[in-house]
């Protein structure tokens, strides 16, 4: 087994120690931080990701595993020399305002950094016009938003509304997912996505995008 090979399989181990050394080892042996990234780390947790969708993970070990990436990242990140060059593009994650869940949006920032993508989280009770700022600022070709109660799911539309006022609602996709929610009510507000988990949001994320 190659040392990408063994990287995969200690990411999805949760073995963040083990993760660490064959990085370290991957670097020594001259393979670059794009392929490491890639090959390794990515191929671990999109292995989480199918793991987690049919049942077998269930979100603790996604977790660790989710951990253990961002051990070894600490490592590549320096050498990856434009953050945005490996990236698959910006996604700006909230729970909406006057809602403080955010383990199910913590789970969906980690695996899709663990896919690749530039992760910008904005945490819990965020106004419309914070994620209007953020996707502006950092350029966001996703936008994605949580509740997790059916009093806080009106948030969702309202930030679409704001998107568009601000004349950035062409230039980025808008995600939403969360307990009470549905695709049947992301259908209603116009998002042009929802995921029912973490691991459905990575995929509909790439399928979004074409990466």
């Amino acid at each position: 087994m190659d040392v990408l090979e063994r990287l995969a399989k200690e990411i999805y181990n949760g073995n963040a120690e083990a993760v660490v050394a064959l990085t370290k080892e991957a670097l020594d042996v001259g393979l670059s931080p794009e392929e490491i990234l890639n090959q390794g780390m990515i191929a671990g947790m999109d292995a989480v990701g199918r793991d987690f969708r049919d049942g077998i993970l269930f979100v603790p070990e996604v977790l660790i595993a989710a951990r253990a990436m961002h051990a070894g990242m600490g490592i590549l990140r320096p050498l990856l020399t434009e953050a945005e060059s490996h990236s698959k593009g910006t996604v700006v994650l909230g729970t909406v305002r006057g809602d403080l869940h955010d383990i199910g949006k913590n789970l969906v920032g980690m695996m899709m950094e663990g896919a690749g993508f530039q992760v910008v989280d904005l945490g819990t009770d965020v106004p419309p016009e914070k994620f209007v700022e953020a996707a502006k600022a950092h350029n966001a070709k996703i936008v994605g938003m949580s509740a997790l109660l059916t009093t806080t799911m009106t948030e969702m539309p309202n930030v679409i509304a704001a998107l568009k006022e601000a004349g950035l609602r062409e230039a980025v996709k808008v995600m939403v997912g969360g307990a009470p929610v549905t695709q049947r009510f992301a259908d209603e507000i116009g998002a042009d996505g929802y995921a029912p988990n973490a691991s459905a949001a990575v995929e509909k994320a790439r399928e979004l995008l074409g990466v």
